[in-house]
């Protein structure tokens, strides 16, 4: 790195970092921390478990981002007085050490700028992640299980809790399907750029002519819905069933009918639970699940109609293919949307999504403001 591209990138810092004051308002978030820790004081905060943990997930959030924007202006101020000892003394190893700081503060900047665009109504919640085969069997049910460890990974490299709600295992091999729990703040934010068909592109391990194949599998997001979120079920639009429980390499298998499915008859839509131990909190598990579910579908719903109204021919659901996996003839992953791809198709399996996420929010961004 030469001098004059430090100067630059500070000067380029300082606009970026005045940028997301403005957009992140300090001021407010001073007084929601004081707000929250106010809180904590009242008699009788801990009376209820429930309501005392969110107000302390919502001061850990606020203190987390006010810290997170001061500690970046820090480190930019830490280049800066660098720079000017570097300027008096021509010392190379102030300079070196200076470098190393820019690209410190680089790799920071460009992490808090892909929270910042997480703006959405529900982009903070938690997920839920649900994997399910296409036509093609085998094929298909492997192509789901590696999906499902590919997602594990980046789940894990997040921090993120994950829990397995329900899992029906392949005939052969993989999956037939499953429905991920990714606990974490701005999971969902995160994780709404995987909605869609994923496409994958091999030389089949199922073959013994080793041919290649085509296999397909539809993933579907939906946020995790807190208690200020209210969704009416009719409960005679229910059907209830129970069922044993079963899961991969026999775990979850158990000799009561503790697993539960409700299906939504008007709508069609199907949740399932069998992660936990009761009957009853499967049955509550599930029919949380369906009201996320019932929820989204009325905002996809508001969203057609208005872009009816706008004359728009937009397609607005879940349900188009969004990105490809070639393994062979060449190794790439490419998406649709956004046409960001990458060649290193080993590290994307192990959890590399970062590069897509960043693209696919910027590209919402863009595609937003164009409206």
């Amino acid at each position: 790195m030469e001098l004059y591209e430090v100067k630059q990138f500070i000067e380029e810092a300082h606009q970026q970092l005045e940028t997301t004051r403005g957009s992140l308002d300090l001021d407010k978030l001073e007084a929601d921390i004081a707000e929250y820790e106010y809180q904590m004081t009242a008699p009788g905060f801990w009376d209820d478990n429930e309501a005392a943990q969110k107000v302390i997930n919502q001061l850990n959030e606020a203190k987390a981002s006010y810290q997170t924007s001061y500690d970046l202006e820090t480190q930019l101020e830490e280049i800066e007085m660098a720079l000017e000892l570097y300027e008096e003394s021509q010392d190379s190893d102030i300079f070196d050490e200076m470098v190393q700081q820019v690209e410190t503060l680089q790799a920071a900047l460009a992490d808090y700028q892909l929270k910042m665009l997480l703006s959405g109504e529900h982009d903070r919640a938690s997920a839920i992640l649900e994997i399910h085969p296409g036509a093609g069997g085998t094929e298909s049910q492997d192509w789901g299980s590696m999906l499902l460890r590919m997602y594990q990974r980046w789940a894990d490299k997040q921090g993120y809790q994950v829990t397995v709600i329900d899992y029906q295992d392949g005939e052969e091999a993989g999956i037939k399907s499953v429905t991920l729990e990714i606990e974490g703040i701005n999971a969902y934010g995160y994780l709404k750029s995987e909605k869609g068909v994923h496409r994958l592109v091999r030389i089949s391990p199922f073959d013994s002519n080793s041919r290649r194949h085509t296999s397909f599998c539809s993933v579907e997001v939906t946020p995790m819905l807190d208690d200020t979120i209210e969704v009416d079920i009719n409960p005679d639009d229910l059907r209830v069933d129970y069922f044993r429980a079963s899961g991969a390499g026999g775990q979850h298998i158990n000799k009561t009918s503790s697993a539960v499915r409700i299906t939504h008859i008007p709508t069609g839509i199907v949740t399932q639970s069998q992660s936990q131990r009761s009957q009853f909190q499967n049955k509550d598990l599930a029919m949380n699940l369906l009201k996320a579910k019932l929820y989204q579908l009325e905002e996809e719903n508001k969203a057609k109609e208005l872009a009816a109204l706008k004359g728009e021919q937009k397609e607005i659901g879940w349900g188009s293919q969004i990105r490809s996996y070639v393994f062979h003839p060449y190794s790439m992953v490419k998406d649709h949307r956004t046409n960001y791809e990458v060649g290193n198709t080993q590290a994307v399996m192990d959890g590399d999504l970062t590069g897509f996420i960043d693209a696919y929010l910027k590209w919402l961004i863009q595609d937003t403001l164009a409206e």
